[in-house]
């Protein structure tokens, strides 16, 4: 029997078993899925924090639920471990770490590259290797097929299966999830993608769509992602120019979605966060430069969004100006670190680029996310307010809004702050507005 076939008849009878290489936002939440689906499932991590919380059946993320790890873990269907010898148990891996960009913009594709060579130590025949990591055209060929091949001593296509499936993650979004959201795959080899097809098609509730090849996978990803960065680019930039024009593009963006065709709304704000939107253009434009081709309107796009922190700091000194007040020695508070509304993620997060403008200027910070008690940045922590109260907010000389969380009183805020600066255009539905300010 050959390596597809045997595969194939594994998956179909859920006898295979699965691993996946980082438990974070990608990862864990795939973990629980093929779990649940009745495959018995290991997560590998070199955190071993990680490993721990998930072995004691602790959720850290909010994408899954408690319950369903808990009693995962419980069943035995589910376990973690930082030992990478355990690859040689699994007929099916797929590599879910991060894919950041170094201190040049360049693509960091370290974590990929270590988990390959972790894995091809102990990578054994007839097992399915998948990428889920989003990254340049190319890598899952000319990156991970030769350090598979080589630590192994296995060829590609006869002894193992290799593709690209992009995760699709949403965090915080209630309607899709990893069960539910349509899933793209590529293999090396027509018959490959079939059956990595298959294992996703075991698992998730959604619809499984085969391209031709792990780099058109690839691709597909990064223009997901671009096609968001470079809407999110024009909307910003008008944004800019209708603050001259003394015209509100909030407004403008809800009249234009009027239109049930050929339109979709993107709205302004101080800057572009999460793991995805703000890093994968990188990734294409270097890749592109290898061909001496300039992606000109992705890299103009970058610019614009990399400005608007900076802008929104301008944008505040203006209000300031009116109160007679700078920058340098206001008592600034920031409403949110987060870099989207209602989760605890603070990845690539426009407000901390925010609060880093305001520091170089000389301004006293402080911060309130109910989401986020505390953070990270730049190798220094930062902690919250315990609360948010009228006497913070009567305290600081202005208040900029820089996520739009739901549980948040906005009408306490507009009450009790003397200035308040809203990049999300949160407050939209309070009445009084006379100290309030729209990006």
């Amino acid at each position: 029997m050959d390596t597809l076939t045997k595969l194939k008849e594994k998956i179909v009878s859920h006898k295979a078993t699965v691993g996946v290489v980082g438990l974070g936002y990608v990862g864990l939440p795939l973990a629980v899925e093929k779990a649940r689906a009745g495959f018995k499932t290991i997560g590998f991590d070199v955190q071993k924090q990680k490993v721990d919380m998930v072995n004691a059946g602790h959720n850290y993320i909010g994408d899954v639920v408690n319950e369903d790890l808990q009693a995962l873990v419980e069943s035995g269907m589910l376990s973690a471990t930082t030992d990478f010898s355990f690859v040689k148990d699994v007929d099916f891996i797929a590599i879910c770490v991060p894919t950041p960009l170094d201190a040049h913009q360049q693509p960091d594709i370290s974590f990929v590259k270590g988990s390959a060579e972790a894995i091809a130590k102990h990578l054994t025949k007839d097992t399915i290797v998948v990428l889920e990591s989003t990254t340049y055209p190319g890598t899952t060929e000319d990156l991970l097929k030769p350090i598979l091949e080589k630590g192994s001593g296995l060829k590609c296509g006869e002894d193992f299966l290799l593709g690209f499936s992009p995760e699709r993650v949403d965090p915080g979004n209630l309607i899709y999830k990893t069960k539910n959201t349509p899933k793209v795959v590529g293999g090396i080899g027509k018959e490959a993608t079939h059956v990595i097809a298959e294992m996703y098609r075991q698992v998730l509730d959604s619809d499984i769509y085969e391209v031709s090849s792990p780099a058109v996978a690839e691709m597909e990803k990064i223009l997901e992602n671009t096609y968001r960065n470079i809407n999110i680019a024009l909307v910003n930039e008008l944004t800019m120019l209708c603050h001259k024009l003394g015209i509100s593009m909030w407004e403008v963006v809800d009249a234009a979605k009027t239109k049930p065709y050929g339109f979709q709304a993107f709205y302004p704000g101080p800057g572009l966060g999460g793991h995805c939107i703000p890093l994968d253009p990188y990734y294409l434009s270097w890749k592109a430069r290898e061909y001496g081709f300039h992606t000109s309107l992705i890299e103009a796009s970058g610019m614009i969004n990399d400005r608007m922190p900076e802008y929104t700091v301008s944008r505040c000194g203006e209000v300031l100006n009116r109160f007679q007040k700078s920058i340098n020695g206001a008592k600034v508070l920031i409403l949110g670190v987060a870099y989207k509304q209602d989760i605890d993620d603070y990845r690539e997060s426009p407000a901390l680029r925010v609060i880093e403008e305001f520091q170089k200027r000389g301004a006293d910070l402080s911060y309130y996310d109910p989401w986020v008690p505390q953070y990270r940045y730049k190798g220094e922590t930062y902690q919250g307010l315990k609360e948010l109260s009228p006497e913070a907010l009567a305290k600081a000389d202005i208040v900029v809004i820089t996520t739009a969380h739901t549980n948040v009183d906005y009408e306490m805020v507009q009450k009790y702050a003397k200035a308040i600066f809203d990049t999300k255009n949160v407050m939209k539905n309070i009445s009084k507005r006379e100290n309030i300010e729209v990006l």
